[in-house]
């Protein structure tokens, strides 16, 4: 077993177990799905989901990843109160993939909503597929989205509702990239198949 594999003595966080296997089932994820997407094999993933291993720090990390939740919840801990506002000061940017992305509602949800820039050039020839629903709207500049085989250009004001099971590619028309508010359903796509930067494995 590697270290990645070993945590801490059996009976060290009880509590563990059923929430791994309960927030697994809540992402609609199968323990082949999680375990692969966690860098995990099945058989050590099942260990932990029955109490016969304990998860290190840095599984406990990627398994809340995968799952769209945190480590607090995780380890059955009472979350905090959410604050219902977020307000423009706290939403600090992220970069994935060249797009750049600022969080636009509160964690552990059961969707997220976020502001996205999409640069011009950038990831238009990724097609992307996975469990979920998106609905995107075109603050500033003008969207190339392909729905299936069906090309559509969106301009400010524009917006799109879709299954995320259909194959989609999302791109900027103008030099200057395009700006979006977007909004998904985290807990059923989990964290790793999000449209916010290249997927390898095949699974976007």
């Amino acid at each position: 077993m590697s270290p990645s594999e070993t945590g801490p003595p059996a009976g060290a966080l009880p509590a563990v177990a059923p929430q791994l296997r309960s927030l697994r089932r809540r992402a609609s994820l199968t323990l082949e799905a999680a375990a692969r997407d966690a860098g995990l094999s099945p058989a050590h993933l099942s260990r932990l989901e029955t109490g016969q291993r304990q998860p290190s720090l840095p599984m406990l990390l990627s398994l809340a990843r995968v799952y769209g939740t945190t480590v607090s919840e995780l380890l059955g801990e009472a979350p905090a109160e959410r604050n219902a506002v977020v307000r423009a000061a706290d939403m600090d940017s992220t970069a994935a993939g060249g797009w750049t992305y600022w969080p636009a509602g509160a964690p552990g949800r059961g969707m997220q909503a976020l502001r996205v820039h999409v640069p011009h050039g950038s990831q238009g020839d990724i097609v992307r597929v996975h469990p979920g629903e998106e609905w995107l709207y075109v603050l500033r500049g003008r969207l190339r989205l392909r729905l299936g085989d069906t090309p559509h250009r969106l301009a400010p004001g524009d917006s799109a509702h879709f299954d995320s099971l259909t194959p989609h590619r999302i791109a900027a028309e103008d030099p200057d990239g395009v700006e979006l508010l977007f909004v998904h359903t985290l807990l059923q796509s989990p964290t790793a198949a999000l449209c916010l930067g290249p997927i390898h494995g095949g699974t976007t």
